[in-house]
């Protein structure tokens, strides 16, 4: 995309790199680099591996959000419209080191379903495909995409070294883990396990059954002084935005603001 926007939901903190920006309004902005944790951390030499990741990224994410929005079109499962959202703020954020950088956009001037990557594209088709057959297999599949984006995320962080790189990953990987969490706790409402596919079963259990993490974290992981990182239910207040002091929900609970409330 040309336009990049790194959004603060009204009265939220994100989880991600979508916390590196303010929002104007409730639709959001065009990103402002000079307003962005990102612009001013420094601009560092990006290896081919960094570079590499950051465009795998920015499909990834757009296969994320593109498959939810497909989903919530069919089953209007709010759970499948908020997630969505964050992952839109996920591609944002990798959008913005992408043109802080000069790359090529590989997503520019793609519509919904459309992917530069083969991979991509294929996922896409075999993800929404299975996501018709039944809410349950909708959950299954959005567990199964918050598996991967984990599982490469985490490859990623392994071999970055850019400050502002790993900053966006770990918030990313952050989020991530959260909306598996969602996921796992909708498949057990149906009395449903999810069967890791590209974690091991050991590293899926231990994140579903774990607490939601709020609030940013740094280029370690770390959460950032100030900022609450962890919780066990989807509401709290947010702080530091134009709103500040109103109530919010976080249906989703990797930090974006879902539904507010006065």
């Amino acid at each position: 995309m040309k336009t990049l926007r790194i959004i603060l939901a009204l009265g939220c903190i994100m989880a991600l790199g979508t916390n590196l920006a303010l929002a104007r309004g409730n639709g959001g902005s065009s990103f402002n680099g000079s307003n962005t944790i990102i612009s001013q951390l420094p601009y560092e030499e990006l290896s081919q591996e960094e570079k590499d990741g950051l465009l795998k990224m920015r499909e990834e994410e757009k296969l994320a959000r593109d498959v939810y929005t497909y989903l919530n079109d069919i089953w209007q499962d709010q759970v499948f419209s908020n997630i969505a959202r964050s992952e839109q703020r996920h591609m944002d954020a990798v959008g913005a080191l992408i043109a802080k950088y000069g790359l090529a956009d590989p997503v520019d001037g793609m519509g919904p379903g459309q992917f530069n990557s083969p991979e991509m594209q294929d996922l896409y088709t075999s993800l929404t495909s299975k996501g018709t057959g039944s809410v349950e297999d909708a959950y299954l599949v959005g567990a199964t995409i918050e598996d991967l984006d984990i599982k490469d995320l985490e490859e990623l962080i392994g071999t970055a070294d850019n400050e502002d790189v790993l900053t966006v990953y770990q918030n990313l990987v952050k989020g991530s883990r959260n909306h598996l969490r969602a996921f796992g706790s909708r498949l057990a409402n149906l009395g449903v396990a999810y069967q890791a596919q590209f974690l091991t079963q050991e590293e899926v259990d231990a994140i579903i059954n774990s607490p939601w993490e709020r609030g940013r974290v740094d280029k370690d992981g770390n959460a950032v002084s100030g900022q609450g990182n962890h919780g066990n239910n989807g509401h709290g207040r947010g702080a530091g935005s134009m709103n500040a002091g109103r109530n919010f929900t976080d249906m989703d609970g990797d930090g974006i603001c879902d539904n507010m409330q006065d």
